[in-house]
């Protein structure tokens, strides 16, 4: 695949890029080298390779379904209230924005 020096020029004035001269011949060949590699990767048969949606082979980790009793929720959020500079009614107060 190649790509003109036209087009690069029309591209960088849609974007409002402005490159002079020198910068649209460089900018062009430089494009022209990806757009090669990409020719490049694609030419690789890959119909043996499965596909994958991830790179990584871990599973989802989640938690255990368990129920709570309420004692611990409501123990652990006065553990964390007692922590809050200021609160009122269960709620953290936070100063005005």
């Amino acid at each position: 695949m190649s790509i003109s020096r036209e087009e690069i020029a029309t591209t960088a004035r849609l974007a409002r890029i402005r490159l002079r001269d020198d910068e649209i011949d460089d900018v062009t060949s430089r494009i022209a080298s990806i757009l090669d590699m990409v020719d490049q990767m694609q030419a690789i048969d890959t119909s043996a390779v499965e596909p994958m949606s991830n790179s990584l082979d871990a599973a989802q980790v989640l938690r255990s379904d368990k129920v709570d009793e309420p004692g611990d929720k409501i123990a652990a959020r006065e553990a964390l209230m007692a922590g809050a500079p200021a609160q009122e009614d269960g709620l953290f107060l936070v100063p005005k924005v």
